[in-house]
């Protein structure tokens, strides 16, 4: 392909998962129910925090904006790559792949805060229990969700805005099944050492002090919880935390193999797979998780079906 500066691309071709015939109707029709579940589980979620009063507690109110978080999250990836699949329409335009990597970074960021500040959360109510209403009540909630918010949108501003000034001269094909950082450093004809720093470290402090919140609260966690005498507050106990853990990693595992590693040991095709399970995977697992190993989530879906007999 004849080499263009960035301001001649007008398009880019995303070449997805896979490019064999035969696999394409089995994709679509898995990536299809997997979008479906995210929809339905995560939005059911959030109705029944919202409808049951048992679950007006800040547990609840973070794990509402987590499934919030999980429907954005999928909806910016999945719908265009149901298309990609079914229309075999694999063109995404400039200006939208910028907004889908905007758009990514932005909810992908605030996953990880929530899940932090989620930890956090079982900390203080399990091992500063008579102190709870009072660290987590008022408006600490609101701040905790809304900085992560912001902590998203600062990040995809920086990613974007550097990415797309940018000059893209190799090519206009994205090896990816969506616009995400090192497909699209790639096709970059530009010196982007200094980006590559960048985002080894703006992912570097963001993974790290958010996986040491989680492992410290932890650290503090469990050994209260194996301290409670009550069974049955034992078993509600590990059942949250159980969840908890059970999201976080799956979620980080993938994240830190993809990111975490030197733009020399960047494998686009392995890239891609590791990246369907914190991108797809994740957030249809994630309402899975939270209703079948929650105890709570569990007796509020009982008590919503009650009132609909």
């Amino acid at each position: 392909m004849t080499p263009v500066n960035h301001t001649d691309v007008h398009e880019f071709i995303l070449l997805g998962l896979a490019t064999h015939p035969d696999l394409q109707l089995p994709l679509f029709l898995a990536f299809l129910a997997m979008y479906m579940v995210t929809l339905l589980g995560n939005l059911g979620i959030i109705i029944l925090i919202r409808t049951d009063l048992h679950l007006h507690t800040p547990m609840y109110y973070f794990l509402s904006h987590l499934a919030f978080v999980d429907v954005f999250y999928s909806s910016v990836i999945l719908p265009k790559m149901l298309v990609q699949i079914l229309l075999e329409e694999k063109t995404i335009g400039f200006l939208g792949c910028a907004a889908q990597l905007c758009c990514f970074v932005v909810f992908g960021v605030t996953e990880c805060l929530l899940l932090a500040v989620m930890a956090y959360d079982r900390y203080v109510a399990i091992c500063k229990p008579l102190l709870y209403p009072a660290i987590m009540g008022g408006w600490t909630c609101w701040w905790l969700v809304t900085g992560s918010y912001a902590a998203g949108v600062l990040h995809a501003v920086t990613h974007t805005t550097f990415i797309f000034t940018f000059s893209f001269c190799r090519s206009n094909v994205i090896n990816h099944y969506f616009c995400d950082v090192a497909p699209l450093l790639a096709l970059s004809c530009s010196d982007t050492h200094t980006y590559e720093v960048v985002v080894l470290a703006l992912v570097s402090i963001n993974c790290l002090s958010t996986m040491t919140i989680i492992f410290v609260s932890y650290t503090y966690t469990l050994p209260a919880v194996l301290r409670i005498r009550s069974p049955e507050g034992r078993r509600k106990a590990f059942s949250t935390c159980g969840s908890h853990l059970t999201v976080v990693t799956m979620f980080y595992g993938a994240i830190l193999f993809v990111y975490l590693r030197p733009s020399s040991a960047y494998a686009l095709d392995e890239n891609k797979v590791a990246t369907l399970f914190y991108t797809i995977m994740t957030p249809t697992l994630n309402p899975l998780v939270y209703s079948l190993r929650n105890s709570e989530v569990k007796a509020a879906l009982r008590r919503a079906i009650g009132r609909r007999q």
